[in-house]
Formats: C-alpha cells, structure tokens, sequence
C-alpha cells in the first residue's frame, strides 16, 4: 500500500517560513539542509522547501492548490494565522455568503478556514474531529 510520507511547501525565505509554520503549528520543525525545514504533521512530513537556498538556481513557485491540514484546535490555529498577517481567501463557496477564509461548516462537513502563506501556497485547515475521507 503507498505511504504519502512528504509534501513540499514552496518558500523563498527557509528562515522566514521556519517561523511562520512553527507559530502556526504550534510545533518545532527542524532543518534538514540550507534549503529545507521539516515539520512532521502525524507522520507526513511537511516540508518548507527554498529551492535558492539549497543551491539550485532557480526561485520557489507557489502550490496551484490547497494543501489540507487537520489540526486539533482550529479556532486557536485561525488566531495564530492571523496574528501571522495570514491572508484569508475571501471567495465564496457556490455562491455562498460567508468566505471561505472564515471559519465555517463546509456542504460536505468540515469544519475549515482557507488562507494564503506568506509565500502564496494555498491551505485549508481542518478541524480534525470533522475531516471527511469520501
């Protein structure tokens, strides 16, 4: 059976984004090279990846889509997001009236907000009592 055991997280600022996760989190990462930080969220591994800063000549681009995070508080990680200068996605769902950067019940049950990094990756997190599988 295949084991989702790391996903890369875009960054231009290792240092910058080594803070930003850690308060988010609420977890200590640790620097595995110049250009990658690791943060293990129940056995995957997130990891802040500066291409730049690990020397391959190129810059970070953005995810395209979400990356989905199951936390265990989600109105203390929202306050922490916004202590960070977050940026909410301000979208609506379907036509909906409440943004998806608020924290709501989703059609499908979750209970979740949407922000932006400080490096422009798209997240989602989720309440983890409220995560649905399909």
């Amino acid at each position: 059976m295949p084991n989702l055991y790391r996903v890369l997280i875009p960054v231009s600022d290792i240092d910058g984004a080594q803070r930003f996760y850690e308060y988010v989190l609420d977890i200590l990462g640790q620097r595995v090279s110049p250009g990658r930080h690791y943060f293990d969220c129940g056995g995957t591994i997130l990891a802040c990846f500066d291409p730049h800063a690990d020397g391959e000549g190129r810059s970070a681009r953005a995810n395209p889509e979400h990356l989905y995070i199951a936390v265990d508080d989600l109105a203390a990680t929202y306050r922490r997001c916004q202590e960070q200068n977050a940026r909410f996605d301000s979208r609506t769902l379907h036509g909906g009236q409440q943004p998806l950067g608020e924290i709501a019940e989703r059609p499908w049950g979750e209970r979740s907000f949407y922000m932006y990094d400080p490096f422009d990756n798209p997240l989602c997190f989720v309440d983890a009592t409220t995560v649905f599988r399909g």
